[in-house]
C-alpha cells in the first residue's frame, strides 16, 4: 500500500514525468552519439581500405578486408559460444539464490502465525524433522546395480 502510495504521489507532482522525459532525452543523445561512432568508424574503414589498395592493389585490399572481416565474426562468434556455459551457470547461481531468499523470506513471514496457532512448534518441528530424516535416508542407501536412473539422482 505504501508503495502504491508513493507512486501515485510521485505521479501527481509531475516528478515521475520529468524523470521519462530525462531517460527519453538520454537515450536519444545516446543513439545519435553511437550513430556518429559508427559513421566514424566506417570512415577509418574507408580510409584504411584507400591506404592498402594504394599499397597493394584494389582486388588485394578487397580479399584482405573481406576475410579480416569474416574471421573477427567468427572470432566474436566463438567467444560468445565459449562463454555461453559461464553464463548459463551463472543465471543458475543466480536464480538459486533468489529462490533460497524467497522461501526463506516466505518461511520467516508465516513463522509467527505458525507459532501463534493451536499445532505450535510441533507444527513447524514435525515436516522439518520428517523432511531431514528423508534427507538422511536418500544420502545412506546404496544406489542398486540394476537400476539405470541410479547415478543419475544426485
Amino acid at each position: 500500500m505504501g508503495m502504491l502510495a508513493s507512486l501515485i504521489s510521485g505521479l501527481a507532482s509531475g516528478e515521475t514525468v520529468a524523470a521519462v522525459r530525462r531517460a527519453r532525452t538520454a537515450a536519444i543523445v545516446y543513439a545519435l552519439a553511437a550513430l556518429a561512432a559508427l559513421c566514424g568508424l566506417g570512415f577509418l574503414v574507408g580510409a584504411a581500405y584507400i591506404w592498402v589498395a594504394g599499397r597493394y592493389g584494389p582486388m588485394a585490399a578487397c580479399f584482405g578486408f573481406g576475410i579480416g572481416f569474416l574471421v573477427i565474426a567468427g572470432v566474436l562468434l566463438l567467444i560468445y559460444q565459449l562463454s555461453a556455459g559461464a553464463r548459463a551457470r551463472r543465471r543458475a547461481r543466480r536464480r538459486n539464490a533468489d529462490m533460497k531468499a524467497v522461501g526463506i523470506t516466505a518461511a520467516l513471514a508465516i513463522l509467527p502465525t505458525l507459532l501463534k496457532g493451536k499445532g505450535g512448534l510441533g507444527t513447524i518441528l514435525g515436516p522439518a524433522i520428517a523432511l531431514a530424516a528423508y534427507a538422511i535416508y536418500r544420502e545412506n542407501i546404496k544406489p542398486d546395480a540394476d537400476d539405470p536412473d541410479a547415478g543419475e539422482a544426485k
